[in-house]
């Protein structure tokens, strides 16, 4: 019988010949190693535990196309791969830094790595252009341009893309620089008449990530800089590795020759977190700190809590409350923290506070909001009040009609399910409402 590693290459090698069929999978398969295969059942080692979970979310897709190359049905089994046992010297005969060590010096954040980075439809192109980045650095997309609104990931993927890079060989030169610190360094350099040092250090990196490159718009010396380390990197085969809020083309006051540079890579959109990720999220969080928290439970969060940077601490937060009380968080549990945050909201919030926040928030006069006004700039901030006093607040129809001088609450009925609507169909729409929600709990 032919060996795991034999039989796997085989599957890999014909995967490769007809990748179109689905080329994101084959970029994360590729890098698993089969640990067993029978008749029945393959097991595969996957080296982090992000590609673990994207796996094990697509195990049906997986099993299809194991069906497909090996004529029969198999059974798919996927863990962690064990750690990498290291080297151990005596302190008194190396002096060789750490891996935490380059890691400081590169300006990379220790708590950023592939293995707590869930993956799903909505970052999973970006994640397997990192991968393809980390196997041909300098080489495969060049730069690497990931953009996308606050939370959604970037820093995290491109900051673990580029440890992973410094894993595979310890001499190359990485270094995380956002934008205000390239912009600041900058200036400083010209200040102290340092330039060469300045250009010494950019300019001769093997990797280089810079984050929220849009801070350097605008800023006609700065440009001229960062373009000519640009060249001068990727000239010498080095890296660049780019995030953004936004794509190149509708970053303002950006020189046409850096947004050509920009685009001369690849560009990748990485969405906001759906429900699966989120759900990772947690899972992932919770077992870093020793959480107790299963998929159910997981999963009742992920729906309440749409802010991926609000999930941990919306985690520690019901985590607090059960500590001594029960092992791990359960669904009484989570229940009763929502329960007591949308009383504590409901009290705190007034209707004056939502009317307030949505006419700053449009620009809107109140007296406009309240009045007989029909145009459409007045009246959607008007229904979007009318939403949120009835959602958020759980207000009645006619306190609600009351709070606005609406006469009749078949009015706000017809408001509620409008803005609903349109939130359903428009993705910005949305993203307006839901910064005015959370203005008002900021304020509270």
């Amino acid at each position: 019988m032919s060996s795991p590693s034999s039989i796997w290459k085989g599957y890999i090698e014909d995967l490769e010949k007809n990748q179109q069929r689905m080329p994101v999978l084959y970029s994360i398969l590729k890098h698993v190693k089969p640990v067993d295969v029978s008749d029945e059942k393959i097991v595969l080692s996957c080296e982090n535990q992000g590609a673990k979970i994207f796996l094990s979310q697509r195990k049906l897709e997986v099993e299809a196309s194991f069906a497909m190359y090996f004529k029969k049905s198999l059974h798919v089994e996927f863990i962690m791969a064990p750690p990498t046992k290291k080297r151990v010297e005596s302190p008194l005969l190396s002096f060789e830094p750490t891996t935490d060590d380059l890691f400081e010096r590169a300006g990379l954040n220790k708590k950023y790595s592939f293995n707590n980075f869930a993956v799903s439809s909505t970052n999973q192109v970006a994640y397997a252009a990192a991968q393809a980045v980390v196997n041909n650095p300098g080489n495969a997309y060049n730069p690497l341009f990931l953009y996308g609104g606050v939370g959604v990931g970037k820093t995290h993927l491109a900051q673990a893309t580029a440890k992973k890079i410094l894993e595979n060989d310890q001499n190359k030169k990485v270094l995380f620089s956002p934008g205000e610190t390239f912009t600041n360094e900058m200036i400083e350099s010209i200040r102290e008449n340092a330039g060469p040092r300045f250009r010494r250090k950019y300019r001769r990196l093997g990797v280089l990530v810079v984050d929220d490159i849009q801070f350097i718009a605008g800023k006609q010396a700065v440009q001229e800089e960062f373009f000519h380390t640009f060249n001068s990197i990727v000239s010498l085969g080095g890296q660049i590795i780019l995030t953004s809020d936004r794509p190149p083309s509708s970053i303002k006051n950006l020189e046409d020759r850096l947004r050509s540079r920009f685009s001369g890579g690849l560009i990748v959109d990485v969405q906001e977190p759906d429900f699966e990720l989120r759900t990772a999220i947690l899972l992932i969080k919770a077992q870093e700190k020793n959480i107790g928290l299963d998929i159910e439970a997981a999963k009742v969060i992920a729906e309440r809590v749409l802010d991926s940077r609000a999930l941990e601490g919306v985690l520690l937060s019901i985590y607090a409350k059960v500590l001594g009380i029960k092992e791990k968080i359960d669904l009484e549990a989570i229940e009763s923290f929502f329960a007591n945050s949308q009383e504590k909201k409901r009290k705190k919030i007034t209707p004056s506070d939502v009317i307030r926040t949505v006419c700053t928030f449009y620009n809107v006069k109140q007296s406009h909001l309240k009045g007989e006004t029909r145009i459409e700039s007045v009246v959607v901030p008007r229904q979007v009040a009318m939403y949120i006093l009835r959602r958020e607040m759980k207000m009645k129809l006619m306190e609600t009609a009351a709070a606005l001088r609406r006469k009749d609450h078949t009015t706000v009925l017809h408001a509620e399910q409008k803005i609903s609507s349109l939130m359903m169909r428009d993705q910005n729409f949305k993203k307006e409402v839901d910064t005015i929600i959370q203005s008002l709990d900021s304020s509270t």
